[in-house]
């Protein structure tokens, strides 16, 4: 299985950065990432084995469960690796300093629960991010980022993590299909529940 946590936004909170980026989409040569798939990445696992799920999902409640509900906002943005060569477009999240500590320590929690699983976790440094586009190869993105920089959405509290797995080639347009496994509620001491 290939599987992500994620912080999801609400619907609300996609329908106005979606509408925002609506008119503009024509205007880059970018592969778009669709509505549907918006979401914060806190750690990705490319190799799931079926056995490991359980103590996977045991070890994201536990972690989840330690953490409190913040307050969160997509705002601005950027590219990688820079806006000279960038391959990927992303808008960013404006935190408070204790919710930008809470969700580092979400996403260290959720990569710890995979290696306690046994799993393998992309090594990359955790950066809050929400993936809008990807960039075939690396292009002069300069004016995208400053269009991003006047963005603000709605505030939003970030209350679950959302286990997430992803089916390569099975979306529209061969790209890939998400399907939640397991929420996970911050602060709670219930167990997980499946969607």
């Amino acid at each position: 299985m290939r599987l992500f946590v994620a912080v999801v936004p609400p619907e609300e909170v996609v329908d106005h950065l979606d509408a925002f980026l609506e008119p503009r989409r024509e205007h880059g040569r970018f592969r778009w990432t669709s509505a549907e798939q918006l979401h914060v990445t806190l750690a990705f696992l490319e190799q799931v084995p079926e056995r490991s799920l359980d103590a996977l999902v045991e070890g994201l409640q536990r972690g989840a469960a330690r953490r409190q509900p913040f307050e969160a906002r997509v705002a601005g943005g950027g590219a990688f690796p820079d806006p000279a060569h960038a391959k990927v477009l992303w808008a960013g999240l404006d935190l408070a300093v204790d919710a930008r500590a809470e969700l580092d320590r979400l996403a260290a929690g959720a990569r710890a629960a995979a290696s306690h699983a046994g799993l393998v976790v992309d090594g990359q440094r955790f950066r809050p991010h929400v993936t809008l586009a990807r960039l075939g190869r690396g292009q002069e993105v300069t004016r995208w980022v400053r269009l991003l920089d006047g963005y603000a959405g709605p505030a939003w509290t970030v209350d679950r993590v959302v286990l997430v797995e992803s089916h390569l080639g099975e979306g529209p347009r061969r790209r890939p299909r998400h399907e939640p496994v397991a929420e996970l509620e911050l602060g709670a001491t219930t167990s997980a529940r499946d969607t």
